[in-house]
């Protein structure tokens, strides 16, 4: 599929068939994520495929209730490393949530060029999710997303026009 046809296409998925995820479909995703760029390339990231349906329905749970996410085939839980992400970002912040969020994003287009839906998580509860997947305390919870064949075909909900987001040479 195009690149662009990729972005167009990928939405967010909130109904999922049971069908299973092949195995090699699943390591292309994870090796989209593996490859993406990070601050000084230290990838201060590890991320957590939840394949288990009685701790995929925990973490659902732990997502405030949003047990739909537990019907995808899998759950992919990213976390940051604080301790090793560089910094310095901006002179005032760890490049970690840029750094996870980049590689993510990464994943989720994979997962949308191999026709699977994702949607991403944000709401959950960090501490929960932590000692379900006994995540060490130095360690972030940061983003979480099914992925499965998409069982829904989500409404279009449009975008902004580009001159209602970019500026050119000054704000």
């Amino acid at each position: 599929m195009d690149f662009y046809e990729v972005i167009k296409k990928r939405k967010s998925i909130r109904k999922y068939k049971s069908d299973p995820i092949p195995d090699e479909v699943v390591n292309k995703i994870l090796e989209a994520g593996r490859i993406a760029p990070s601050a000084k390339n230290i990838q201060p990231w590890r991320f957590i495929v939840i394949k288990n349906p009685d701790i995929k329905k925990k973490i659902a749970e732990a997502c405030r209730g949003q047990l739909w996410i537990a019907d995808a085939d899998l759950i992919l839980v990213g976390c940051i490393l604080e301790k090793i992400a560089w910094g310095r970002m901006g002179g005032y912040m760890s490049s970690g949530p840029v750094d996870l969020g980049i590689a993510i994003d990464h994943m989720i287009l994979a997962a949308a060029n191999e026709g699977l839906g994702t949607c991403w998580i944000g709401a959950f509860v960090e501490q929960d999710v932590k000692d379900i997947l006994q995540v060490p305390e130095d360690v972030k919870v940061m983003a979480l997303t099914p992925i499965g064949y998409p069982a829904e075909e989500p409404k279009d909900r449009g975008r902004k026009d580009q001159k209602e987001i970019v500026s050119y040479d000054r704000y």
